[in-house]
Parts: C-alpha cells; structure tokens; sequence
C-alpha cells in the first residue's frame, strides 16, 4: 500500500484528494494536515467522507508526514516550494496541485505569482505533470508539478494540432470559462451566490497566470514559441471548465482521425464523433476531458477556421484527479487505479 500525506486538507482540490484517495485500492491515507483545523476530524468538517476517512487533521511539519511514500501539496502558492527540499530528504515523493513548479523559467515565475522563489535548485527536476505530454518521466519522478485546470483543457484541446504542424502556430486563441470553485474554497465578494450567480463576465484579460504555463506546454510539443490570447472567464457553476479554442488552418487534413488516433491510447480523453458538443455535466466529479470538432462557416468558401471544444471537471481532471493520475505512473500502478468514477448527472 502506498502512504499519502496532504499538506492543506480542508480547500475544494484537498477534499478531493481525500474522496479519491479514500476510494484507492493501494492506497492509505496516513496524514492530513491543516494549521487552523488541527484536531478536527476530518469527517466532521467533511461529512460526505464520513466512514471512510477516519483521521484528524493535523499540524503541518516533518513529523506528521513522516513515514509518507507520496506527499500531496493542496497548498496556496508558495508553500510547496519551502517545504519541497525536506518531504524529498525524508525519501518522499512530492506532488504539487499549486503553481510553484510549473514553470521551467524562474525569473517568469517570479514575474507572474509575485514571489521569490524558495527551491529554484528544484524546479529543474521538477516534471510538469500532463501525462499525456510527459508520461514517461512522470514514472521516474520525484516532484510532479500538477497542472493548472485552465492549462489542461486547453493543451489537450491543442496539442494534436500543434505536434501535427497544421494550424497557425502564432495566432491560437483560448476562450474558457470556468466554475467558481476554480478560485479555491475562501469567502470573497464575487463568488458569493448573490454575485456569481446569474451572472457572466471575463476577468484578467490582460493576463492571466495560466497564460505562461500554457504557452511553455504547447511550444513543448511545437519544438517552437507559439503565440497564444487567453481570455478566462467565470461562469455561473460550481465545477467545470469549458474551453473553445480557435486556430488557423494552414495544412489540410483529417482532423477528427488526427484527435481519435492521437488520444486513441489515453484513458481520460474522450474524442466524441464528429459534430459533438460536450457540455461540463458530462465530466462532472470525473477525471476526463471530452473534445469535439467543429469547422464553422464562413462568409464564402471552406472555413479556414478550426474550433475544438474541450470540458473537464476542474477539481478532478484540472487538480485532484490528474494528481491521482500521476501517483499511479510514479508507483508503477495502473494509470486509471482509483479514478473510475462516473460523472455525475444531473
């Protein structure tokens, strides 16, 4: 069996660690901890575990970890990155769900999150963990750095046209939106009920944090810079992403046979037929990402204009789930262990 640790159990992507990994067949919850909420069971803060997790929160430290084979980081950005050099001491591995080390370039770090960085010896040996870009050293690895849940529905929607060279690499366009539990589990004005709720609007438009760690994701798979407009916006749900995303064709080709023979082996991507609209409910608590194609009209002649849809449950498939997933390829366990769980209708 394989011991987990969470550093930050009680935010939205914690105690979705804690219901996936409660429901893992080689897995034991050994700790969880959180400063405010020491002592607290678990159960009591979080009734839906109840049966299942029968722990207390704990103070943070190496003492509480202690034992761990896998330590999952639920944390802020910039605790991670202060504590990292001592799980991986410990024998540890470490998976981090912030944003600590995902990017490769320090200085565009530090420019974006507004922070020193407190491990740039590690950032290098950090693996950014997509797996369906990187699932080879995702198995050998020590530090995982999880993905955002923007920059995951949007580099699957992608990467099969910018690995294949078919689309203009210089004007790729991005237009999500995504469910307020995105913004973390903390009272602030706009995610009230009263103020999310029948409502609709974008936000940091002129960049978002997202941006950098998408761009360093598809120039991987581009062997080349690409150029990329990134426009998020918050919409009226409690989990999801929804990502429509624009290129130009300059290549004809197949594209549905290019998606369904590039995601053909991968479990937790769903090309749907032809035509499709995917719609958040149908990943809703589930660790995939369904894609559809479309190629929509234009004023006269062949649209050169290729749109792909992509949703995924952002506590799942953008934080918790893929987490999960990343576990399984560093432990040597079958990719989909533990995440068979079916979305959620209605």
């Amino acid at each position: 069996m394989i011991k987990a640790g969470i550093v930050g159990g009680t935010g939205y992507t914690g105690v979705e660690l804690l219901r996936l990994l409660a429901q893992h067949p080689q897995v034991e919850l050994k700790s969880i901890t959180s400063r405010k909420e020491a002592g607290t069971p678990v159960a009591a803060m979080f009734p839906s575990l109840r049966g299942r997790v029968g722990l207390a929160f704990t103070q943070p430290g190496a003492q509480a970890l202690r034992g761990c084979d896998v330590v999952f980081f639920a944390t802020p950005n910039g605790v991670a990155m202060g504590e990292a050099r001592a799980i991986l001491d410990s024998g540890a591995r470490l998976i981090d769900l912030s944003a600590d080390f995902r990017l490769r370039d320090l200085a565009e770090w530090e420019r974006w999150y507004k922070l020193k960085h407190a491990a740039p010896e590690l950032v290098a040996e950090a693996v950014y963990g997509l797996p369906e870009l990187n699932r080879e050293k995702i198995r050998g690895a020590r530090l995982v750095a999880n993905p955002g849940c923007y920059p995951t529905a949007t580099q699957l929607g992608f990467l099969p046209l910018v690995e294949a060279g078919l689309v203009d690499l210089d004007h790729l366009i991005a237009d999500a939106k995504s469910g307020v539990s995105g913004a973390g589990r903390k009272a602030e004005l706009h995610l009230s009920f009263s103020e999310a709720s029948d409502n609709f609007m974008a936000y940091n438009v002129p960049g978002h944090r997202h941006w950098p760690e998408i761009r360093q994701g598809l120039a991987q798979a581009a062997g080349r810079e690409v150029g990329l407009v990134f426009i998020p916006h918050l919409a009226p749900l409690i989990r999801g992403i929804h990502a429509t995303l624009y290129s130009r064709v300059t290549r004809e080709g197949d594209f549905q046979a290019l998606f369904e023979k590039r995601y053909a082996g991968e479990p937790f991507v769903d090309v749907m037929p032809a035509g499709s609209h995917p719609d958040t409910r149908s990943v809703r608590a589930a660790n995939v990402c369904r894609i559809a194609l479309h190629r929509p009209p234009q004023r006269s002649g062949r649209s050169d204009t290729l749109v792909v849809l992509a949703v995924i449950d952002n506590l799942v498939k953008g934080a918790a789930g893929q987490a999960v997933q990343n576990m399984n390829l560093m432990f040597g366990l079958p990719e989909a262990a533990g995440l068979g769980q079916l979305p959620v209708v209605p």
